[in-house]
């Protein structure tokens, strides 16, 4: 249920001066500790930022998807990296347990996943599995009465922190998709692990690393779903995924338009402010039209996802066009910039980097493209 329009309004105007005067001034200095300050998270956890997407009856906002896109909309206007320390419990890593959790895990986790008393993760990724996501082969042997979990998952985000993983494994002997099972597996399980922090061309302060399951032992009763469904699961945690992402995508693009057209009308070449030149306006009206778009097709997609209709093609489509755009944005920001923007003290190459990351994760541009192809085919137009 939407909150009523006044309450939303407010904490669209409280997310967006939290992040022009707590985040942005602080995003310097983020690059440089490669880590979020403590009271920053705490302040994120006071706001309510950590339950976004869960429901008002386990302590979260409980907001609809149109809701979530305009808030994601509004934090991707600084680094990423802010928005990644909740990202997870909004997204990827609560939402398997929101759409395929039994009443008592929801009752056990979920009211400390939205107050950002612990946070989650969502583990699929593997050494050799990335694109090819039903291929999974961490292995879960049930014994009777447990599941004993053996295999490493990489490139998880938060991994560092997290206190409960959606784990992928599977099951059965079906080599493919439908021996993939989910299960909530709590850190503190003997025989797991984390690895060291990955180092990364950008989002610095939002770690990834592997989790090793060395014969973990997980109760049968944290099994999420039957088995056999976790790529089902997957795959409706990514379509929510996708619309969250492809909104913050509009956020950071409008950020650096933004950067562009106050720069380029201060600095002046030839005797005129260079926003004046009309090779510089044609990257700027690049810039703005393209975002126009993504914003529009995220927002639609949005407000059909909330009304109960399939977007599987349109959230693909929403983040293959949003991540592809903002990285051209980003790139059009370094050339209005020129030198400037390939100074770090501008921040510019910063978001420069960090946007690339969007065009990979949760799912990359071809899957994207695979998804869209298939499924607009399956509707025959």
């Amino acid at each position: 249920m939407a909150l009523d329009r006044e309450t939303f309004d407010a904490l669209i105007d409280t997310v967006g001066r939290f992040v022009s005067e707590r985040l942005r001034p602080l995003e310097g200095a983020v690059e440089e500790a490669d880590a979020i300050p403590d009271d920053i998270v705490q302040e994120m956890r006071d706001m309510g930022l950590f339950g976004l997407s869960i429901a008002e009856e386990y302590g979260g906002l409980g907001l609809t998807m149109s809701e979530e896109a305009r808030v994601a909309i509004e934090l991707g206007r600084t680094t990423p990296a802010f928005r990644s320390t909740f990202g997870t419990n909004v997204g990827i890593g609560s939402q398997g347990l929101v759409m395929a959790g039994n009443d008592a895990q929801k009752a056990a986790w979920l009211p400390r996943i939205a107050s950002g008393e612990i946070i989650t993760s969502f583990a699929l990724t593997e050494p050799d599995v990335g694109s090819d996501s039903g291929a999974v082969k961490t292995r879960a042997v049930f014994d009777g009465q447990s599941y004993r979990l053996s295999g490493t998952k990489r490139y998880i985000t938060n991994a560092d922190k997290a206190d409960l993983f959606t784990v992928m494994a599977r099951t059965g002997d079906d080599p493919g998709a439908r021996g993939v099972s989910a299960f909530l597996v709590p850190r503190d399980l003997a025989g797991l692990s984390i690895g060291e922090p990955e180092k990364k061309m950008g989002q610095k302060g939002a770690k990834v690393a592997d989790v090793i399951f060395d014969d973990v032992v997980v109760p049968a009763e944290n099994r999420l779903g039957a088995e056999g469904e976790g790529f089902k699961i997957a795959m409706r945690v990514l379509d929510r995924g996708r619309l969250h992402i492809s909104a913050v995508c509009v956020g950071v693009a409008e950020r650096l338009i933004a950067d562009c057209v106050a720069y380029a009308t201060e600095r002046k070449q030839f005797g005129k402010p260079i926003a004046e030149h009309q090779l510089i306006q044609g990257m700027i009206a690049d810039s703005k039209t393209e975002a126009l778009v993504a914003r529009a097709m995220v927002l639609e997609t949005a407000a059909a996802k909330d009304a109960g209709k399939d977007v599987v093609m349109e959230s693909a489509a929403a983040k293959y066009f949003a991540s592809e755009m903002v990285g051209r944005v980003a790139d059009r920001a370094v050339q209005i910039f020129g030198g400037a923007g390939y100074i770090a003290d501008y921040g510019i190459e910063r978001l420069y980097r960090d946007v690339r990351l969007f065009r990979i994760y949760e799912g990359t541009s071809q899957i994207q493209q695979i998804i869209i192809a298939r499924e607009t085919i399956k509707r025959g137009g």
